[in-house]
């Protein structure tokens, strides 16, 4: 760079210094032979340097491209290192994972993705929960109740969606038609919400206490402990903030609705046989009886009360000296 000012600046004096005097001819033919020379030197000067400048930024061009793919390579590998989803696991792994997590844990995992979400709510997780915590009061009254209880809200929601196809087709004659096709559309479309029949929906049914189910309920009577050796029908909504259940009675007399708060876990049962309150149970087993077997019967104070199933043990008739070698109870129709 140096060199090429002090060439620009010796050939401004020389042109300087010629043009002050007058020359001679061939000193004039001089001078422009001269300029000429400075004039090719420069535009080689240039030339070279653009090269030179060029062949520089072409090798350093490459390198570091290289250098900064090399670094995001390095940098992608680190991250998908880093990054491990759940659902990478093995399938033994991940069902083992689910199948530990608790009610609460399931449904928040459910709400992650779509996959898990599938995997979350699948029967044979929540079965095992309903089992532990409402298997001893759940039986088949409660079971055939929950049943119908599915049957009447798909047939309520089949409803609604005829009628909101029926009030859509009826803004087809003034809407625009494109939009009534969208409604349609969307109203056809299956929806992410949990199924009906699932054994998840059933106990966040039973969670919430918006299920009432059928089961028996051990009396306590003015306090009396004799009474816990009966029970009585009832229908039950839990209440999970104090662990408890409400009762609610069939009608006893004149009493249309008997509702009893607070009953604990152990005062509740799944009902032994599958008949109503108010109706008598006709047992095939009376012949099979003998002297100190523990048996329930029913019993009510009259025909306005519903039944109930009391404790007992089959003992000898009158007749008999409850000697068990002349024992004659057994053939007996009455005990």
């Amino acid at each position: 760079m140096l060199f090429f000012l002090i060439s620009c600046l010796s050939v401004f004096l020389l042109s300087k210094s010629l043009s002050l005097k007058p020359l001679a001819p061939w000193a004039s033919e001089m001078r422009l032979l001269s300029l000429w020379f400075w004039k090719e030197l420069f535009s080689f000067h240039v030339s070279w340097l653009r090269k030179s400048k060029l062949s520089d930024g072409l090798f350093e061009i490459p390198a570091r491209m290289s250098l900064k793919k090399s670094t995001s390579l390095q940098v992608e590998n680190v991250e998908e290192t880093e990054k491990m989803c759940v659902l990478d696991l093995p399938e033994l792994a991940l069902e083992c994972i689910l199948g530990r997590l608790p009610p609460s844990g399931l449904r928040n995992m459910a709400g992650v993705c779509i996959s898990l979400r599938d995997r979350c709510r699948s029967d044979h997780l929540w079965e095992r929960h309903m089992k532990e915590k409402w298997g001893r009061v759940i039986g088949r009254a409660a079971h055939r109740e929950w049943q119908w209880h599915i049957a009447s809200r798909k047939d309520l929601g089949v409803l609604n969606r005829t009628k909101q196809k029926g009030f859509v087709r009826s803004l087809s004659s003034f809407w625009p038609l494109p939009w009534i096709r969208s409604k349609l559309d969307n109203s056809n479309k299956p929806r992410s919400s949990l199924p009906v029949d699932s054994v998840m929906s059933w106990y966040l049914a039973l969670e919430s206490g918006k299920f009432w189910f059928p089961a028996q309920v051990y009396n306590r009577e003015h306090g009396h402990v004799g009474f816990m050796l009966s029970c009585y029908d009832a229908e039950l909504s839990y209440d999970s903030r104090t662990d408890t259940f409400q009762a609610r009675y069939p009608p006893h007399g004149r009493r249309t609705v008997v509702i009893e708060d607070g009953v604990q876990w152990d005062r509740l049962r799944a009902p032994p046989v599958d008949t109503r309150p108010h109706d008598l149970h006709v047992s095939d087993c009376l012949h099979d009886l003998h002297p100190g077997d523990h048996i329930e019967i029913q019993w009510r104070r009259n025909k306005e009360f519903p039944y109930g199933w009391w404790y007992g043990v089959v003992g000898h008739l009158e007749s008999c000296d409850g000697n068990e070698n002349h024992c004659h109870c057994y053939y007996s129709d009455s005990c």
